[in-house]
């Protein structure tokens, strides 16, 4: 019995998570402590394990590492866990890892994950997410796991939808299956549009949401996008400005966003695929966004002076 038909047969997949930042190696870790399927890390310097502290206990995890593609071999599963902007850098990857059963699951920010992800997963089927969670890296082997939501993913409910969900059972993370994948995409990158570059420019953790000053800047900002994902075709109502500024304050005054954590490490923001993205979908469907080209342009700006990381 070859490995495809083992794994066929046993319910165990191969899964190797690309990139281990702070949404890959929560993931990786997760499911390695699951103990339902073997594990790869792809990443550029190796490690010896891998520790995920969460609330209610921290997990060790030994997942096997590759730190060289030409090693990789195809998977069942391929998460894909960098930054939205190195997708391409992460070509090599998915060339050796991809078949024509793999599925790849994206867990990037934004939207139009499969259209990103199409020139470089050849004949796979991508599977894309909506992460919730929060995610802090904070060493090169240990992350910090914080749940932001009821659910820690959303997928569409369709096929590749239902087999994440299969995938993660046993690591203790809730998803969240919809019938309207686009809405629930685009209520995510309202929130990441605006809130992200603020915490970066400002170099303020989400306790910066809870000045009186900074809620005429939010609901103005996020009831401009959402003008945006209407236009678009994503059900968003009237009042989802109000109530995405209302959950902003509900997160823990210390939880970071990407771009915090971007600027601090003195890397490239991701606002591109956020905000930018924002500001391109009204400029194809003609309708303006002021605050967000400033909070793009501004955060452009801030990734061209990038911070100086003390070592």
């Amino acid at each position: 019995m070859s490995p495809s038909d083992h794994a066929a047969t046993s319910g165990r997949r191969r899964i190797a998570v690309v990139g281990l930042g702070s949404i890959g190696g929560v993931i990786a870790g997760s499911l390695d402590a699951a103990g339902r399927h073997d594990v790869t890390a792809c990443l550029r310097r190796g490690i010896d394990r891998l520790i995920v502290e969460r609330p209610d206990r921290t997990i060790e995890a030994r997942p096997r590492v590759l730190t060289d593609p030409s090693q990789a071999a195809i998977h069942d599963w391929v998460l894909l866990c960098t930054k939205a902007q190195d997708t391409a850098s992460s070509a090599p990857w998915l060339q050796r890892l991809c078949g024509p059963s793999t599925r790849v699951a994206v867990l990037q920010n934004g939207i139009g994950h499969a259209e990103r992800l199409a020139p470089f997963v050849g004949p796979a089927t991508v599977v894309p997410t909506i992460v919730y969670y929060n995610g802090e890296r904070l060493a090169p082997d240990r992350v910090r796991y914080r749940r932001a939501s009821d659910h820690d993913f959303a997928v569409s409910d369709d096929a590749g939808g239902r087999a994440f969900v299969e995938l993660l059972e046993g690591t203790g993370m809730p998803i969240l299956l919809s019938p309207d994948f686009k809405t629930i995409a685009w209520r995510k990158l309202l929130l990441n549009a605006v809130a992200n570059p603020i915490t970066a420019l400002t170099l303020q953790r989400q306790g910066v949401f809870r000045r009186e000053d900074m809620g005429t800047l939010v609901l103005s900002a996020l009831e401009e996008a959402a003008a945006v994902a209407r236009a678009d075709g994503a059900h968003i109502g009237d009042d989802e400005a109000s109530r995405l500024q209302a959950m902003l304050l509900t997160f823990p005054p210390d939880a970071g966003t990407s771009m915090y954590f971007d600027r601090l490490a003195g890397r490239r923001s991701e606002v591109d695929a956020l905000t930018g993205a924002v500001v391109a979908a009204g400029e194809r469907h003609h309708i303006a966004t002021p605050l967000c080209r400033m909070l793009l342009t501004l955060m452009r700006a801030a990734d061209s002076t990038p911070i100086a990381v003390k070592r």
